[in-house]
């Protein structure tokens, strides 16, 4: 029993060093793009960034075109904008499944991941935006006996 501790100092020299934080590295492929998958309800979203000018498109067509509301675009453009990166990179992303504002949730999911690809620093200011987190929150069930998800028929006494 010779391992036993004498006094508080001992315990103190005893701590072992906190785990080191992960170190994230760049992850390109061969032509020098960053690449990411986004996902908001039933919405998924390839998305590819490489440096450009800023031009942004979805499914082979603008993001003016292909988002029409302001608010969609807005959305999309977030994490961008919270790194201050306006301008300096191309986003090139092709989405599929749910609604438009699904869609928009998943790109702009897909963009702040590929950031991170890109320039891992980024990673603390995205994440504390919000936008590395999946919103996993999607669209409840139909259970029989109901007329929607939790919606009872209408009650008649008579």
């Amino acid at each position: 029993m010779s391992d036993t501790m004498q006094s508080l100092d001992q315990l103190s020299a005893l701590k072992t060093a906190a785990p080191e934080a992960p170190q994230y590295t760049k992850k390109v492929d061969k032509f020098g793009r960053a690449y990411a998958t986004g996902k908001r309800k039933d919405a998924v979203a390839r998305v590819w960034i490489k440096p450009g000018t800023g031009k942004v498109t979805v499914n082979t067509r603008e993001v003016e075109v292909y988002f029409a509301r302001p608010v969609l675009r807005m959305m999309i453009q977030q994490p961008i904008v919270a790194a201050a990166r306006q301008g300096q990179y191309d986003v090139i992303c092709t989405v599929a499944g749910g609604g438009l504002s699904g869609q928009a949730g998943a790109v702009r999911h897909g963009i702040s991941k590929a950031l991170t690809n890109f320039e891992p620093e980024l990673r603390g200011v995205l994440k504390k935006g919000g936008f590395l987190t999946r919103d996993s929150r999607v669209v409840e069930r139909k259970k029989y006996g109901k007329a929607k998800a939790r919606r009872s028929f209408q009650f008649s006494k008579r």
